[in-house]
């Protein structure tokens, strides 16, 4: 068996969001069979002896985001502006090519930076590298380009295309589900392997410690108070009004609702439109994101910071009511840690999770009273909710458990070196 240097490539590595998480397990697996991963990234929280953080591959540098101001909303770009674009895009492919050399990439995965513009000169960037070397890439889609309105309006068409995805044969494709399978073969004659976002089932959660032990305490929380955790970053497709509801409608003053994550890449509006409806519904909502980091520590001012995993741990109830998502890492999630879970059927739920068979309260883009006495159900009654993630535990351990990744990646890689590598 050999080992591989393997090159991660994207605009960001940093925190607790999706494509971050994922990269860090497909690292994990692939460390486990001694391939060393190396990082490239805009912002990067990984080991600086292994990673090079390139600020101008961020998706918030300045110039990134003079670009997308003036491509986005419009159907004609200046040639100042496809100047700026090519000649950032040229400056960020040298970068690569550092990267790959100062490390001695054989592998690279780029993760999610060929799908969505979110940084069309990188894009750019890696594409033209692969044209130019034939590197062996696998090509990680988290969310294309065509599934996100704020998309659909733009002046680079001719660059989205092109670069995402390129259709280059050296790179292999890999989605996260289904439909996204289905619309790349459709759209671009592409075919790809279905990765699904997984989680370590076969090992399961750590133990409770003393570290959670006072955190409902530091969340200003009492001891009895029921904790319904929206476990997501804070942006419209989320869904977040329907939890509020949910919590307006169980009438209990002991529920609460805790959202773990901040606002993204979308603006402040909808925060503060959610927290004029929790005012107006009588709802104890709690954003709690400064307290929740990527490892346990304590911050400048003595409070103590908690991971995601802590804040699944003391929740009792988990509220989901997303109205799209690329595959939903937070229902995963909940499954892990053994939480009952309110899911909006959203599209890639339906087609991908909901057929094997989960236990889940389920809504259709609208709370009913059946929903809400369901909910009131699974907290009242113990045995009830325990047979439910009990249930759900399993399933996961059989379709979506790390030993499902590792037969996937086994694949990927053994297409390029002609061995079993994994």
């Amino acid at each position: 068996m050999s080992a591989h240097n393997i090159g991660f490539v994207g605009t960001r590595f940093s925190g607790t969001d999706g494509v971050s998480l994922e990269s860090a397990k497909w690292a994990q697996i692939l460390w486990d069979h001694r391939n060393v991963s190396y990082w490239y990234a805009g912002k990067l929280d990984r080991d600086p002896s292994v990673s090079m953080e390139i600020p101008e591959a961020y998706f918030y540098d300045r110039e990134n985001l003079l670009i997308n101001e003036q491509v986005f909303g419009v159907r004609t770009r200046t040639p100042r502006i496809t100047k700026k674009l090519y000649e950032l895009s040229e400056y960020l492919k040298g970068t690569l090519y550092d990267f790959v050399e100062k490390f001695d990439i054989e592998i690279m995965i780029v993760q999610n930076a060929l799908c969505i513009p979110m940084h069309i000169p990188l894009g750019l960037a890696i594409t033209h590298f692969i044209a130019e070397t034939g590197f062996p890439t696998i090509a990680h889609h988290h969310d294309f380009y065509w599934e996100r309105s704020r998309f659909a309006v733009n002046s680079v068409e001719d660059i989205l295309r092109m670069a995402f995805p390129p259709s280059l044969p050296s790179i292999q494709h890999v989605t996260i589900n289904s439909f996204a399978q289905h619309d790349l073969s459709w759209r671009t004659g592409e075919s790809s392997i279905l990765v699904p976002n997984v989680l370590d089932f076969e090992l399961g959660p750590p133990p409770d410690d003393d570290w959670t032990t006072d955190m409902r305490t530091e969340l200003g929380l009492e001891a009895d108070d029921i904790l319904l955790l929206q476990p997501t970053r804070v942006v419209p497709r989320k869904g977040i009004e329907h939890s509020i509801s949910l919590v307006a409608q169980l009438k209990n003053p002991k529920c609460k609702l805790v959202v773990s994550h901040e606002s993204g890449d979308e603006g402040d509006e909808y925060l503060t439109a959610l927290t004029e409806l929790a005012v107006n519904q009588g709802v104890d909502l709690r954003f709690i994101h400064t307290r929740v980091g990527e490892r346990r520590r304590t911050d400048e001012q003595g409070h103590k910071i908690y991971t995601l995993g802590d804040t699944y741990a003391i929740a009792d109830f988990i509220t989901y009511p997303s109205l799209y998502e690329g595959f939903g890492n937070a229902l995963l999630e909940a499954f892990y840690y053994r939480k009952p879970v309110l899911v909006n059927r959203y599209s890639i739920f339906v087609a991908d999770i909901e057929p094997r068979g989960f236990e889940v309260i389920k809504m259709d883009g609208f709370l009913t009273r059946d929903v809400v006495d369901s909910v009131r159900l699974v907290l009242e009654d113990i045995d009830y909710r325990e047979r439910m993630v009990s249930h759900n535990y399993e399933l996961c351990k059989a379709f979506f458990s790390y030993s499902v990744l590792r037969r996937k990646l086994r694949a990927l890689v053994t297409n390029f070196t002609g061995m079993e590598d994994l």
